[in-house]
């Protein structure tokens, strides 16, 4: 059974072991794509709001990896995480899977890896982005739900609205 909601123009859906994010983007799909793909634009806006990168060494390439940390405000907290690229195809699509790492870049096997789709589609002169998470179990997505996974990723994609408004 599908659950969805809208905020803040971001639709979620949870089905089984999946987790959807839709949001429509008033920027041309190359804009966003590269928002997406080039670590200087991704350290403008990833993570939730009020956090940044402070780590960001990517090799954008099928078969290549992402390794980052995001942290806090207050310095407290960091979060880091390593993905690895396996579906590049410009404009349209990025396949990858995604975990969280140490900060050598070491799996932390404890913890629930993604395998994410991003899709871009043109609409009407802007970008619809669905993000496809798909987790290995319903408990794994639950657990991460609990974290406050919505909420992190709708802060992140407000940070990437107002990101493309000033690359425009």
């Amino acid at each position: 059974m599908a659950e969805s909601n809208v905020k803040n123009s971001m639709t979620t859906t949870v089905e089984g072991n999946n987790l959807i994010f839709t949001r429509i983007f008033d920027a041309p799909r190359e804009l966003v794509f590269q928002a997406l793909s080039d670590p200087e634009h991704l350290s403008k806006w990833w993570g939730p709001k009020y956090w940044t990168i402070t780590v960001n060494k990517m090799d954008f390439r099928e078969g290549g990896t992402w390794h980052y940390c995001m942290e806090s405000p207050d310095g407290d907290m960091k979060s880091w995480g390593k993905s690895f690229y396996e579906e590049i195809v410009e404009p349209e699509r990025i396949v990858y899977k995604d975990y969280f790492s140490d900060e050598e870049g070491n799996i932390n096997e404890n913890m629930p890896g993604i395998k994410i789709t991003l899709t871009l589609i043109e609409h009407e002169g802007k970008t619809k982005l669905v993000n496809h998470a798909q987790f290995s179990s319903e408990d794994t997505l639950k657990s991460l739900l609990d974290m406050g996974m919505v909420q992190g990723f709708t802060e992140s994609w407000d940070k990437l609205e107002l990101h493309l408004k000033e690359v425009k």
